[in-house]
């Protein structure tokens, strides 16, 4: 066994309510820069929709991540190294800008010095910040946003539900999904890139990307499921989310976090077995790999793994940070943490609680009793939010863990009703969850109500390690020509 540290991210979808505040901030914070206008490190999506870039889930398309080879071998979707290398060029597998949508920025100059005396009122119309065009605004990163119609029977989880869900007026159902890099434990952007500028830090497992190494092959680009490696169009540098390093080994959120209103991020260490991680990304039944991904993480509480990561040379603020983890508490304790599309096989780190429709509410328009273990657990398959689609998204189509998930959400619920309303304890659902009072109660604080130091538990980065740490600054920071802080060329924009 060989352990080793993961900074992981759990997000609570039931609390997004998709005001883009995380993409603003993290906007601001690393791309508001020339060559990056389209590029977004962190952006919400409505679901169900085809997401930004276009349909980056459907890897027929784009072949991202890994797959299994007729003698079960993992294997990149893209191909070969050598096939790879004879598209170096012409790389057949690359997001076009129409994918991503056209930047634009407007002549704001002329509603304040136009003449006097004009018949018509000005207009400050589109240009183009690629090309100074005059342009149309046809897409953006959030274009779907809330329309919960217009594309979403082109999404490609509803191709794999056949007639599953019908999108009438009345049964119409959305959520929003925020998106960062997934930091995987088996990320095939580092596996994919010729010139080895993609690398995946020992001490936290953040994923970078080695400005100096890069040679803008764009295979990384390719080889992303999620497609959140971009190109800066002006330098012509990878470029992607750093989960805030210099942040992080502060022992602060990402920016991203620090600004959620929902409050709805979660943050902390994860011990893993990286003699587990091929084994686990190598299960042949995509199903599976949930509980693959799951085995290969380590309980921070258990002594034995305590002193194994004492062995390592893990420091001692470490290990305490990781057994009060918030991230292990969700996915590996309370388990109703899931996968962003595990079929992917990248074994990705940013997680999410999925979202349940308003249970109690459903059961009483039922006319079941919504006090009823049996009445609310059966209300699951009938939620606004189909199971199925759920399924399609975090557990690889597997119903049954996307419902159990879903039914410890629903039983918690149930269960502090009854608390709060009549100090009742309902044994009953308590059982059928398989989970004690107080377990429920420490689930619900953490969903709920818990304060800034219990959602982010991030130790700092110590002085021992100051010397490696420093000199993979220059190797991975996005502050080169052109980066964040070393000022923003603006382009003239063309009048028409």
């Amino acid at each position: 066994m060989r352990i080793r540290a993961q900074m992981a991210m759990v997000m609570n979808l039931d609390k997004c309510i998709g005001c883009h505040t995380c993409s603003v901030t993290c906007k601001q914070t690393w791309t508001n820069r020339e060559g990056t206008e389209y590029v977004w490190f962190n952006n919400v999506e409505t679901k169900p929709g085809i997401g930004y870039p276009k349909f980056y889930e459907d890897q027929e398309r784009w072949k991202g991540g890994w797959k299994l080879d007729r003698k079960g071998r993992l294997v990149l979707r893209s191909g070969s190294r050598l096939r790879r290398l004879g598209n170096l060029f012409v790389n057949p597998d690359l997001p076009s800008i129409d994918d991503y949508y056209e930047p634009a920025t407007f002549d704001k100059d002329i509603l304040v010095s136009a003449p006097g005396g004009l018949t018509d009122t000005p207009v400050k119309r589109p240009h183009s910040r690629l090309t100074g065009e005059p342009m149309a605004i046809t897409w953006g990163a959030n274009w779907e946003d809330s329309l919960g119609g217009p594309t979403a029977q082109d999404d490609p989880n509803l191709a794999k539900m056949g007639e599953t869900v019908k999108f009438e007026f009345e049964k119409t159902f959305l959520f929003h999904l925020p998106r960062i890099c997934e930091h995987c434990l088996n990320p095939a952007c580092v596996s994919a890139c010729p010139s080895g500028a993609m690398y995946k830090r020992d001490e936290d497992g953040i994923v970078l990307v080695d400005q100096d190494r890069c040679r803008g092959w764009r295979m990384c680009v390719s080889a992303c499921p999620y497609k959140k490696v971009y190109v800066n169009h002006a330098t012509g540098k990878a470029e992607k989310c750093t989960l805030c390093f210099p942040r992080i080994e502060a022992g602060q959120p990402t920016i991203c976090s620090e600004t959620c209103v929902g409050r709805l991020r979660y943050l902390g260490l994860m011990w893993y077995d990286e003699d587990a991680v091929l084994a686990a990304a190598s299960v042949e039944d995509d199903a599976a790999l949930l509980d693959a991904q799951r085995s290969v993480f380590l309980d921070p509480n258990d002594p034995a793994v305590q002193q194994a990561a004492r062995d390592a040379g893990m420091p001692e603020d470490w290990i305490t940070a990781a057994a009060a983890s918030p991230v292990w508490k969700l996915i590996g304790e309370y388990r109703i943490a899931l996968p962003l599309h595990p079929e992917y096989r990248t074994l990705p780190m940013v997680w999410y609680v999925p979202p349940l429709s308003p249970v109690l509410d459903a059961a009483g328009a039922a006319g079941r009793d919504d006090t009823d273990a049996d009445d609310i657990f059966h209300t699951i398959s009938d939620l606004r939010i189909p199971v199925e689609y759920l399924a399609s998204i975090f557990t690889a189509g597997d119903t049954g863990a996307a419902a159990g998930v879903l039914m410890k959400l629903a039983g918690m619920r149930s269960y502090m009703r009854a608390r709060t309303l009549d100090g009742t304890v309902a044994q009953e659902i308590l059982d059928r969850i398989g989970m004690s009072a107080e377990q429920v109660e420490a689930m619900y604080r953490l969903l709920a109500i818990a304060k800034y130091a219990e959602r982010y538990v991030i130790p700092v980065a110590h002085q021992r390690q100051a010397a490696e740490l420093d000199s993979q600054l220059t190797d991975c920071a996005l502050d080169c020509a052109g980066g964040p802080g070393m000022g923003l060329t603006i382009t003239p924009v063309a009048r028409s």
